[in-house]
């Protein structure tokens, strides 16, 4: 049996699990989880990175005494976020969240310089505000960025404090809008046309190779010295090995506070219409491409709880779930995508304002609210899955459902309904299983991507949401909603 431990920050919370695996056992114990809450500084929101620092050496420190025989460790968290480093080492202040509103502004400056069918013929990369690119661009100019020395993907800074080694894992660098996916290296054209110091970019890793091993104060605090192995440390990469597909005519909908919607391909998609789309091309797993749209997921509900628990009124999302199950199907629904919903705030009130505008129903109560979010959400999935197929040629088969949105039958079922295909849902842990099977095959416990994804098939159930659809119904809301159904 092979032990490894996936450390897998997610937007909402950060896990350290351990994983063991054999030739058709694949078994995960969560050890340790610690919520993921960012702080509002003045006027700049941040992320508490070194509190998710503590919560990864608590969960290693658990896992060193579990008795287990840790063979490696591997980092995966979300994207484009980064901290900067100093030439001592040190870094230069907590990390900037992607949703703070410093990029206001950064996308069209940045489009001065490089066009945007420039930018997607080299990085293939879906333009959102909150890119790595952006952020860049806002900071330039700043004492933080003429300091620093090196900047670190936020999954690249934590192995860099677990083992003083430098570097940036190709799946989650692909994602920051800098990168070269022809020549598979940073864009030293951008970087220089943007006037960004060319220096701070490390050298890159792909998944499986070794980044060092644990050390120093590290190794004190938590009793492992063991190796620390590149994964897909973008969560996406790492989910899409999970998912439990036998061929490749499937989509994949990788649900959490983001739903990344998309197929996995063998080439980019860079044509005209794949731009005007905000498709992304993506690294994966063995040089393959997440051609995918980001969708504002869960967040939506994420929100809308936090602003009723501010104001005293029941939260729990099992119960929220069900009363939406009983409301009355496609009353009001908004496009996820509007900027007006990316920025933390009053959730409730930014869907009714949306719904005022459209001239919809106002979703009144919060049984309302949840039904109007995960009914757009199931909107959004089907226009992205639709158009997926028809800019890449794939057809498919199938919807895989993974991550957290995995456990919401609601959504599951209204995602069949509006994509009028089969989803399947699970697994709900899709990245850290997929963070322990690209360290497990580095260790020559499991085969290629095939294998992977067969014994994820063979030890984890997959449940069968069978569409029910109207299809009039659903292209009228996209309609009302104003999203382009293809």
């Amino acid at each position: 049996m092979t032990s490894v431990v996936a450390v897998d920050l997610g937007a909402a919370s950060a896990r350290v699990v351990l994983g063991e695996i054999g030739r058709e056992t694949l078994d995960l114990r969560e050890l340790h989880r610690v919520p993921n809450e960012p702080v509002q500084v003045g006027n700049t929101l941040h992320w508490d990175i070194l509190r998710l620092y503590g919560g990864v050496l608590d969960g290693l420190r658990r896992a060193a005494g579990d008795g287990a025989a840790v063979d490696s460790v591997g980092v995966d968290s979300w994207a484009v976020d980064y901290g900067l480093i100093d030439r001592s080492g040190a870094l230069l202040g907590n990390p900037v969240h992607y949703r703070d509103r410093r990029t206001e502004g950064a996308v069209e400056a940045v489009s001065a310089v490089v066009g945007a069918e420039e930018l997607y013929a080299t990085t293939g990369i879906q333009q959102l505000p909150i890119n790595t690119i952006y952020q860049l661009a806002a900071a330039r100019g700043s004492a933080q960025l003429a300091a620093a020395d090196t900047l670190l993907l936020i999954p690249d800074l934590i192995g860099y404090w677990l083992t003083g080694e430098i570097g940036a894992e190709v799946t989650n660098a692909s994602t920051t809008q800098l990168f070269d996916l022809h020549r598979e290296t940073w864009s030293d054209d951008l970087i220089g046309r943007l006037d960004l110091p060319a220096g701070i970019f490390p050298p890159l890793r792909r998944p499986g190779d070794r980044v060092g091993v644990i050390g120093g104060s590290a190794a004190d605090e938590t009793g492992l010295a063991v190796p620390v192995t590149a994964v897909g440390s973008h969560d996406t990469a790492s989910a899409v090995v999970a998912v439990p597909a036998r061929n490749e005519r499937f989509g994949y909908i990788s649900c959490g506070t983001w739903s990344l919607v998309g197929v996995e391909l063998d080439k980019p998609v860079l044509s005209a219409d794949s731009r005007a789309a905000n498709f992304t091309n993506e690294r994966g797993i063995d040089g393959t491409v997440r051609y995918l749209r980001n969708v504002m997921g869960l967040w939506l509900l994420q929100e809308s709880q936090r602003t009723w628990r501010g104001a005293g009124q029941q939260t729990d999302v099992a119960e929220l779930l069900a009363a939406a199950a009983a409301e009355p199907a496609l009353r009001a629904v908004v496009d996820p995508d509007n900027p007006a919903f990316l920025a933390p705030g009053d959730m409730p009130a930014r869907i009714a304002a949306a719904c005022r505008r459209t001239g919809q129903p106002v979703p009144d109560r919060p049984a309302a609210v949840v039904r109007t979010i995960i009914e757009s959400l199931a909107l959004a999935h089907r226009v992205a899955i639709r158009a997926a197929q028809r800019l890449s040629g794939r057809a498919i088969d199938a919807v895989h459902m993974v991550g957290g949105g995995a456990r919401n039958d609601l959504l599951c079922q209204l995602t069949a309904d509006a994509c009028d295909l089969p989803v399947l849902a699970g697994p709900v842990e899709a990245t850290s299983i997929g963070n322990v099977l690209v360290q497990a095959r580095a260790l020559g416990a499991v085969g290629d991507l095939v294998d992977m994804r067969r014994l994820v098939a063979a030890t984890h159930q997959v449940r069968r949401f069978e569409p029910k659809a109207d299809e009039r119904a659903w292209s009228s809301a996209a309609a009302r909603a104003g999203l382009a159904d293809p």
